[in-house]
């Protein structure tokens, strides 16, 4: 039985000071945590509302097996343990990978640069995943990845991937440029991405859209790179550019 105390800690994790505090954070809905039991991701408890539990037997049972500890909750429960106005009838708790130094060694590495609205960065989180970008390096004015709205906008894709923020983010794109990486940066001002042609090692760079890539990232890029007008527009959503991009190079890649 969840205690008043356990309900008071898990219902914290909502915040982002406690999040890093302690390492955890929360996911909800079946599918976010269906992808949670497949990656390597540590999951402390689940929280089952009773429909939950009588519409979905099977998928209560899947976790019961795993010995994952288990707690049925009521509704106004449930809500203090999410943000979502309709909450789907389960939540779980999980750690967070340690924090280590970057050290990828994959030929498409994607960097974000303050890229603070959650849905936008989940879903950069999301397009990596299905075009086979797992390392992924975060400055640290980007949106915290493992927000509740990240991670409900991945749908799943941050339990497979390789997330690193530092505040040293020039400095570890600097080091991989060492390396023989080719930083390439999403800009407005860019070449034609279609005509680009990618190099054996690249690392993606992108940033927020209204203010574009800093002076100190585009100081060290390599080449800039952007997607060209064919009608009409201002500009393009980061994650909408970004995937763009992402599709066309990792097929360059192949």
């Amino acid at each position: 039985m969840l205690t008043k105390n356990e309900l008071k800690y898990y219902s914290s994790l909502l915040r982002k000071k406690n999040r890093i505090a302690e390492r955890k954070f929360i996911a909800e809905g079946k599918r976010l945590i269906g992808e949670a039991l497949k990656s390597d991701f540590e999951i402390e408890i689940v929280f089952f509302a009773d429909e939950f539990i009588e519409a979905e037997k099977s998928f209560s049972e899947r976790i019961k097996k795993k010995r994952i500890r288990a707690e049925t909750v009521n509704h106004a429960e449930l809500k203090r343990l999410t943000d979502t106005k309709t909450p789907q009838g389960i939540a779980a708790v999980l750690r967070m990978p340690e924090e280590t130094k970057p050290d990828f060694n994959s030929k498409f590495i994607l960097a974000v640069e303050n890229v603070s609205d959650p849905g936008n960065l989940g879903t950069l989180f999301r397009s990596a995943s299905w075009f086979g970008i797992s390392d992924i390096l975060l400055s640290a004015d980007c949106a915290e990845p493992f927000n509740p709205k990240v991670v409900r906008a991945s749908m799943g894709a941050i339990f497979n991937l390789n997330i690193s923020v530092g505040n040293s983010f020039i400095e570890t794109l600097t080091s991989f440029r060492q390396k023989g990486y080719s930083i390439l940066t999403a800009d407005m001002k860019g070449e034609n991405v279609f005509k680009f042609n990618p190099s054996k090692k690249i690392i993606l760079a992108l940033a927020n859209e209204a203010d574009g890539p800093s002076r100190e990232l585009l100081s060290i890029t390599n080449e800039k790179i952007s997607i060209p007008l064919l009608g009409k527009g201002e500009s393009l959503n980061v994650a909408v550019a970004g995937s763009i991009i992402m599709s066309i190079i990792s097929h360059g890649l192949i």
